[in-house]
């Protein structure tokens, strides 16, 4: 059975569909078509999954310390009651009002809230444990410890294909990419193909405190 990872890609989705070494690059346009990708045994995605009321989630904090220097890359999960607006401004003063102390997401984090609304509409309700949170920098660097630069310079991204090559036919999956695919995000569904690869087979792991959001959802990032 196939696995799927998902990366987020200018308001659509990428998708790596990984079926034992061959990888094959989607381009997705909304979550009902990342779910409706046939075949699929379980989607590992990077992007929030269970929302937060307020605070910060332990998973973000804990994936950022495994990360190190990397930890950037680790975005703030904006609390639920921001996904009710598209206004930035409107967005700030909702989060200060529901965190203490007050916090506001930043513009690049505010970029991916469409995204986490449409997620999070998308999967419905009970929860489904068939999508699954992963973060791409969590999976690269449990694939290989030769992975230590920024993605999308020209040692990170060597790095990421040495990590890649040994699990999956890469090269082959960037050859028939479709147009316009950026490198950064084909790179990043792969690791999340991995990622789901380890989850369905039951060796993956996960970092967070085991709570559940307001919609019965983990707050957990797994790799």
């Amino acid at each position: 059975m196939a696995v799927l990872g998902v990366d987020g890609w200018r308001g659509a989705w990428v998708g790596a569909l990984l079926d034992g070494r061959r990888v094959t690059l989607l381009a997705l346009a909304g979550v009902p078509d990342v779910l409706a990708v046939p075949g699929v045994e379980l989607v590992a995605i990077d992007m929030p999954i269970g929302l937060p009321e307020d605070g910060v989630r332990a998973c973000d904090v804990l994936a950022r310390r495994l990360l190190g220097p990397a930890g950037s890359s680790v975005f703030p999960t904006p609390v639920r009651a921001v996904l009710t607006t598209d206004d930035y401004a409107e967005a700030r003063a909702i989060s200060r009002a529901h965190t203490d102390p007050p916090r506001a997401p930043s513009a690049q984090a505010f970029q991916l809230v469409k995204s986490i609304r449409a997620l999070d509409d998308a999967l419905g309700d009970p929860p489904t444990d068939r999508v699954v949170e992963v973060h791409p920098e969590l999976a690269f660097r449990a694939m290989s410890e030769v992975v230590r630069d920024r993605k999308g310079t020209a040692r990170g991204t060597a790095q990421r294909l040495h990590a890649l090559r040994p699990v999956m036919d890469v090269e082959h999956a960037l050859l028939t990419a479709p147009v316009g695919v950026p490198m950064v995000d084909a790179l990043d569904a792969c690791a999340a193909a991995w990622s789901a690869r380890r989850l369905a087979g039951g060796r993956g792991e996960c970092v967070g405190d085991g709570g559940l959001d307001r919609r019965s959802r983990p707050m957990r990032i797994c790799w």
